[in-house]
């Protein structure tokens, strides 16, 4: 990793972002290995167009490296399609603009940059996948909630056209560009933070997206830890079964985000390939799996039937959103906060919300859990607290949870309203340097095991639905 974060810089920013498909693009696969071709999908208003693919990382303090150019190519608009009638899935039948071999691409993740000959841009992400070598760290994509957050088209899971959650889609598929984080989704901002700096600190790392570990659960067999970053919530069964198998087996976990593993989801395949379809009902009744295989209907893992609150693997609980307050310092002996400067009540700037996690005493919680930060926080009018914790499992593995889903942006200070400035970049800055390196180190609780330590108010929930 070193040698290749030596290599020159490129400039892979944005100036002109199109926004209303003037240009933009996806590809037909969200993740390859070095070799396997991937083909690029693309629409512009525009006669040609020019692409440029970028690593990211760190390189002399940048964060991308240009990797391959290609262009300028034909320019062709192509249809934004109709819903499917019952799930309001949107899907392309796009031609192909262009193939890559991709032979030449380090493992890591990527931005395809589309530049049409008008000055608009966008962002088509990618990640390539590295070998499975032993004592990496992998860091985990978070694609199929990326998906679920799209609007391409005027449907994602939230809701449709009208803007309401009644007429959303209920299945969206990955053959369509993403309407948001400038084509990139949510990459730019909750998950290239923790990648430039797992490079910065030069440490073995591997990338796979959330829709590699449903398809292959011995994905993470002989890593040291994997990583969740910002914003982690849709999780197959098959996802969730193999990362708590990782944990069981030792594999140190950090949830760098809030509300991780919250909504249960069903992949299958679209003609472009495998897994590229994402069913996300919501509501139990509506799943056509209901009362027919209600191990594979897709509403929210904390509710019925099947119920399954996602804390006996995060540690923390999903509470609420929206909610913005400041972070404040619990335990400041932490190991994790060493090098922090802080004391017990030090407060963190804006560092809690939208959503956020606590220590929930009426589900299913490790015993052996930490609390590092109890933030006191009102979400619609309830006060509660925030928590950031972490917890070691019988088999050593230890396990982080951010507890707000500020945490990976805080990085590179690029929150937006709220969280900026100095103190929030390097608080987290210097609680995820101690957090990575030991998890590389191997089996976390064997350096550290944790004992119980939390605060006594605890607030039980009456049920397990989002609020």
């Amino acid at each position: 990793m070193r040698a290749e974060n030596a290599k020159l810089p490129g400039d892979c920013g944005l100036a002109r972002l199109g926004t209303a498909h003037q240009v933009e693009g996806w590809s037909d696969r969200t993740s390859v290995a070095p070799g396997e071709p991937v083909r690029l999908f693309s629409s512009t208003t525009a006669q040609t167009l020019t692409v440029s693919v970028f690593r990211v990382g760190w390189y002399d303090g940048h964060g991308c490296r240009l990797v391959e150019h290609r262009g300028p190519l034909p320019g062709v608009r192509q249809p934004v399609p109709g819903p499917a009638p019952g799930t309001n899935t949107i899907a392309t039948s796009w031609r192909p603009t262009t193939t890559f071999a991709t032979s030449s691409w380090p493992a890591g993740d990527y931005l395809i940059r589309l530049d049409d000959a008008d000055g608009w841009q966008a962002y088509v992400p990618l990640t390539v996948r590295g070998p499975a070598q032993p004592g990496r760290i992998v860091i985990l994509n978070a694609v199929t909630t990326w998906q679920a957050y799209n609007a391409w088209g005027g449907y994602s899971l939230y809701h449709g056209p009208s803007g309401q959650f009644t007429d959303r889609a209920r299945v969206v598929s990955f053959d369509r560009p993403y309407d948001f984080g400038d084509g990139a989704a949510d990459f730019t901002g909750n998950e290239q933070p923790l990648v430039m700096l797992a490079e910065r600190l030069g440490l073995p790392v591997r990338y796979a997206t959330d829709i590699d570990l449903h398809a292959d659960p011995h994905l993470l067999d002989g890593a040291r830890a994997v990583i969740s970053l910002g914003h982690d919530e849709y999780y197959s069964r098959e996802m969730r079964a193999a990362l708590t198998a990782a944990r069981d087996r030792g594999v140190n976990i950090a949830f760098l985000g809030a509300n991780a593993v919250y909504r249960r989801i069903r992949l299958s395949a679209s003609p472009t390939g495998p897994n590229r379809t994402q069913a996300g009902y919501k509501i139990a009744a509506e799943d056509p799996l209901y009362g027919v295989d209600n191990s594979r209907i897709t509403a929210n893992w904390p509710s019925p039937p099947n119920a399954d609150p996602e804390s006996s693997l995060t540690g923390g609980m999903y509470q609420c959103n929206p909610a913005h307050a400041d972070m404040t310092v619990w335990n400041p002996r932490h190991w994790l906060l060493a090098g922090t400067g802080t004391a017990a009540g030090d407060r963190i700037p804006g560092m809690i919300g939208p959503e956020y996690d606590r220590v929930d005493a009426s589900v299913p919680t490790p015993g052996q859990i930490e609390v590092l930060g109890h933030s006191p926080v009102t979400c619609r009018d309830d006060p509660d607290f925030a928590d950031v914790t972490y917890y070691t499992a019988p088999s050593g593995a230890g396990v982080f949870d951010a507890g707000t889903s500020a945490w990976v942006c805080a990085l590179n200070d690029v929150c937006g309203p709220g969280v900026h400035g100095p103190a929030p970049r390097a608080f987290t800055t210097q609680v995820t340097t101690n957090l990575l390196r030991a998890f590389a180190a191997g089996t976390a609780g064997r350096a550290h095991p944790a004992a119980r330590a939390v605060p006594t108010d605890y607030r039980e929930k009456a049920d397990g639905v989002e609020r």
